[in-house]
């Protein structure tokens, strides 16, 4: 059971509200997403993974407080670098060739394109 962020008791994972210190927790009319709010003074754009590859179209952008789509850049990447030390190498390798197929396909074509130019070679 998950713990309230503001007020620490414990509430139901589908609450939209905390019981005990009334603190809306999920998007208004959308009780399945999750409404984050920011810390102190400090806005959500600060660490949003969108506000920093300028993917962000919300309008309060970058003075956000509160934000339905708020992912934050340094667990993702903390959690990529945890998927990546935890693989094994044939997890790795195909991770690699999922990101980077278009080299892939161009180190293929250039394979191709030579075995091509030495049967075509005259003897």
């Amino acid at each position: 059971m998950p713990n309230c962020p503001y007020c620490h008791q414990p509430i139901g994972a589908q609450a939209i509200a905390c019981p005990y210190c009334r603190t809306i927790l999920k998007a208004y009319g959308h009780p399945g997403i999750t409404l984050h709010r920011a810390n102190g003074e400090t806005f959500l754009c600060d660490s949003c993974t969108y506000h920093e590859d300028d993917t962000c179209t919300f309008p309060q952008r970058p003075y956000a407080r509160e934000c339905t789509l708020y992912q934050n850049k340094f667990q993702q990447n903390l959690q990529l670098n945890q998927h990546y030390h935890a693989s094994g190498w044939g997890q790795i390798v195909s991770f690699w060739c999922q990101r980077n197929q278009a080299r892939l396909m161009l180190l293929g074509l250039a394979v191709v394109s030579f075995l091509l130019a030495l049967i075509a070679m005259p003897k």
